[in-house]
């Protein structure tokens, strides 16, 4: 399946900016009809999306953003990251475009922003009507982070500062490569694509600052898996096998916290990055988790 966009360039191209809180955050919207979220995970953007967008801008009004200190959007170095300003932004786009309800596909560092949002629904200015979470850490104590994150955020900030800034392309794609999976190797082209994403206002220069999300996540976790269990929002889980961070250990502590919530299953050879990996498998078996709940 084709890309919408032959690279990131004509992505940002495509897209636009708002501003929060002195921010200028980067978003792109196309397609009609409800409403669905598509939000990125670490380290990259919402270029991740680009082999799902156009089948899933078929039958939705597909919304994508990039993160503060990711992608196209601003990278303050002397800030606080968190989980609830990542929420605020959401926040403060929908709100912008007068958008009322949502449904949610999230993938990687994404996930823990969504459990943040469901925990405080309340503080929503709009509806969140399902949820397709997807490779991601739901649950820290399965959750495996690979060695190059744990020296760049679990350090202290004067390490990782340092790594973050030196670290080399070759050690980037190599990190990389062991996250997809045997047969669904991420292109040249691609690896290209995604070293500009990390570089584009020098965003590898902070990428240990909002690394370290990962590890604070501890602290969030027994509001978070309550919150899920409370919620009315139907959600699920999809996942590439083949993932050694949230792949099928995730996956089944999902299924033991929630038995109730569906579980897609993506080829075994899926790993970390489906939407790019398994594109069509993705878009299939999301719709087919929509279509469920509509004949519910």
């Amino acid at each position: 399946m084709d890309g919408k966009f032959n690279n990131s360039e004509s992505m940002k191209q495509f897209g636009q900016f708002f501003d929060f809180q002195g921010h200028s955050i980067f978003y792109g919207t196309f397609g009609k009809g409800e409403t669905l979220l598509l939000l990125h995970g670490y380290p990259f953007n919402s270029f991740d999306w680009n082999w799902v967008l156009e089948d899933l801008s078929k039958r939705y009004q597909v919304i994508f953003i990039d993160f503060l200190g990711m992608g196209f959007s601003d990278k303050p170095e002397n800030h606080l990251y968190s989980f609830e300003e990542y929420v605020l932004i959401l926040n403060s786009l929908l709100l912008k475009l007068n958008i009322k309800q949502v449904k949610i596909l999230a993938h990687d560092l994404a996930v823990s922003i969504v459990q943040e949002m469901v925990s405080t629904n309340e503080k929503l200015n709009f509806e969140i009507s399902s949820i397709a979470f997807m490779n991601g850490g739901l649950f820290t104590d399965v959750y495996n982070p690979r060695l190059i994150q744990r020296l760049l955020s679990q350090t202290p900030n004067i390490v990782g500062k340092f790594i973050s800034k030196k670290i080399s392309r070759k050690s980037v794609e190599k990190s990389l490569q062991q996250m997809f999976g045997p047969n669904t190797q991420p292109s040249q082209n691609l690896l290209e694509e995604y070293w500009s994403i990390l570089n584009y206002n020098e965003g590898k220069q902070i990428a240990y600052l909002i690394g370290r999300l990962v590890f604070e996540k501890v602290k969030y976790q027994k509001r978070w898996i309550e919150a899920l269990k409370n919620t009315k929002i139907p959600f699920c889980y999809i996942y590439g096998p083949n993932d050694p961070n949230s792949g099928t250990q995730m996956a089944l502590r999902f299924k033991k916290e929630y038995p109730n919530a569906p579980i897609y299953n993506l080829s075994n050879d899926i790993g970390h990055w489906p939407q790019v990996e398994s594109p069509k498998e993705v878009v299939t078996i999301f719709l087919n988790f929509q279509d469920k709940l509509i004949q519910k």
